[in-house]
């Protein structure tokens, strides 16, 4: 993983400092609520539906044992509400759940001392005061860490796809680039205060596991025909009220020409973007308004910034070969830690199967934790786990693991010889579900539980599914679906790149939620990146277990065999069948217990 310099340390200590400094001057009466509101932002401090809420970047998703066990620190020590604030927070919910009963799984007590790991590799804590921010920044200063730029107007936490330097399929390792992108983003002063939030994605790899048709700017590796390493350059995607995928503006673009390139598309933007309507803001609304005259815009301004300026971010070898250096790999050394697993049982050959993928280097694998288990949201990890997680890091994958856009947790130094004793020690955890990819590896955001946002909870939801698909085997034969949950428009669920979408939504001051169908991130099994179609009216809370298990019955019934995954059956007969379905399961709402009472019965 990439090793921080002195001017690295340096600077997000300083930047610590700096925030210290203005929380202590707001706390004085010498700043205002608003003037500390974008200073805040800034480093990644929320005021959400209880609480402040913190949230942390993990850049590229890559994470030493060190940092997760400071994560662990900062959980257990300062991720603790006042009881009279967790008590007023749990009677608000408990009277929503009064006031909506139906799902088979109530909403459990609100929990705190934990971490959430978000689809955009970022850590988030919720019950953080916000009197603790300053003690909570040096801390994570102390290993390298911080929450500048995670949130406000300006170029978010750079993202990439988990396995990058080490996927078989890979075209060339990207993480240099984000790097690189990285720092010259990080305070921009022109790019401090742009229309809205703007976020960039790279994928270095023949699939796209990025989702990069659905960022602002989506950044794809490609190879001429010579071997020269370039990039297929996206622009204006986006979920949220508008979904939109990216448009390409650059089929081709020079390695060494990124930050110029990048640097014309958000000066176009920072012009011509909306900010008289935060809804209308974002670049993918300028992109679709005006099509080609966007892409003939950037690229004068492209021109520009190389002929009359001189092209002054371009990117040397030299540059490039410093930043790559810093990318170091680990000096592995197998556990060689006794197991006693049935290498040949059914659930640890399923867990190979699911959860642990090839590797550039052979006798190596890349093994995914799953952290969608019972009593938990999915991506959530309490301070016993995360220093659980950073115990397996430094036994099995010389002191690394990475975050997932799945919110999930890998571990990419593994050695084929040390699967079963790691499955053993992620089995005692409750993350060794083999589930990876399979419908109970969903995608949810926290929802209306914290969110201030928020529509609707996908938590309450989330649990009630996780019940529900607790057969694995039944799991296993449904095969490959994506499930993607939001409480709101906003999409941070990512509902609209599901295989089945759930949104919440407010009617008349109560939660509902709309079911979508069809949506693709873009990887090779979903195909190109688009988003679902709503399949009928919004859905009460109770409804919603019955309307996925209504559809999932449906693709069986209809799918040519079990080698036909979900997607396919559903492009292959149409949205018709699913969506009768699903609004049938509206008037049968003791379906699920029929089904209970028939598999009891059998």
């Amino acid at each position: 993983m990439y090793q921080y310099t002195d001017f690295d340390r340096q600077f997000v200590q300083l930047r610590a400092q700096q925030f210290r400094d203005q929380l202590e001057r707001w706390q004085r009466g010498e700043l205002t609520d608003e003037q500390l509101l974008p200073l805040r932002l800034q480093n990644g401090w929320y005021i959400q539906r209880y609480a402040p809420m913190a949230r942390i970047a993990v850049p590229y998703g890559e994470i030493s044992s060190a940092q997760l066990r400071m994560l662990a620190r900062i959980a257990r020590d300062h991720d603790k509400p006042a009881p009279e604030l967790l008590a007023h927070a749990q009677a608000t919910q408990d009277e929503l759940q009064a006031a909506q009963p139906g799902l088979t799984l109530a909403a459990a007590p609100l929990k705190y001392g934990y971490g959430h790991f978000t689809t955009r590799t970022n850590v988030q804590f919720n019950w953080i005061p916000i009197t603790q921010a300053a003690d909570v920044m040096d801390l994570l200063a102390s290993v390298h860490m911080h929450g500048i730029q995670t949130s406000g107007n300006d170029i978010r936490n750079i993202t990439c796809e988990a396995y990058e330097g080490i996927a078989q399929d890979e075209i060339v390792d990207t993480r240099p680039f984000a790097e690189i992108a990285r720092q010259w983003s990080s305070l921009h002063p022109e790019f401090t205060f742009l229309p809205r939030k703007f976020k960039i994605a790279f994928n270095g790899s023949e699939e796209d596991r990025a989702a990069t048709g659905w960022y602002d700017i989506g950044v794809q590796a490609r190879r001429a025909d010579d071997g020269a390493v370039g990039f297929t350059v996206k622009v204006g995607g986006g979920m949220g009220r508008t979904p939109v995928i990216g448009s390409v503006v650059r089929e081709f673009l020079p390695w060494d020409q990124l930050l110029n390139y990048i640097e014309a598309v958000i000066r176009v933007y920072n012009g011509y973007g909306r900010r008289d309507n935060k809804w209308k803001a974002r670049i993918k609304i300028l992109v679709k308004a005006e099509g080609q005259k966007f892409i003939d815009a950037v690229e004068a301004e492209y021109k520009a910034i190389v002929e009359q300026d001189g092209a002054p971010h371009t990117i040397t070898q030299a540059e490039l070969n410093r930043v790559t250096a810093n990318f170091v790999v680990p000096e592995l050394k197998a556990a060689n830690l006794p197991s006693t697993v049935k290498t040949e049982g059914q659930m640890y050959q399923r867990w190979l199967r699911q959860n642990v993928r090839g590797h550039r280097q052979p006798h190596l694998r890349a093994v995914t934790l799953s952290f969608k288990r019972v009593g938990f949201a999915p991506g959530d990890a309490d301070a016993d786990t995360l220093d659980a997680l950073a115990r397996l890091a430094d036994q099995f994958s010389a002191g690394e693991a990475r975050l997932t856009h799945e919110q999930n947790l890998m571990l990419p130094w593994v050695f084929e010889s040390d699967l079963p004793a790691l499955y053993e020690a992620a089995r005692v955890l409750g993350l060794a579900q083999p589930n990876i990819g399979l419908i109970s590896d969903m995608i949810v955001c926290p929802g209306g539980d914290f969110c201030s946002l928020a529509n609707a909870r996908s938590l309450p939801i989330a649990a009630a599914l996780t019940e529900l698909f607790q057969d694995i085997d039944e799991v296993t034969d449904l095969g490959p679906i994506d499930l993607h949950m939001s409480g709101c428009i906003n999409s941070c669920g990512h509902h609209h790149s599901g295989h089945i979408g759930i949104l919440g939504v407010d009617k008349d001051g109560k939660e509902w939620y709309q079911v979508t169908l069809g949506g693709s991130d873009g990887t090779h099994l979903s195909g190109p990146a688009i988003g679902g179609k709503v399949v009928g009216p919004s859905f009460s809370a109770a409804e919603v277990p019955d309307v996925v298990e209504a559809v999932l019955t449906t693709y069986r019934d209809l799918r040519t065999s079990a080698a036909e995954h979900f997607i396919d059956t559903l492009r292959r007969v149409g949205h018709e069948p699913f969506k009768q379905a699903a609004n049938a399961a509206r008037h049968d709402p003791g379906h699920r217990a029929s089904r209970a009472a028939a598999e009891a019965a059998a």
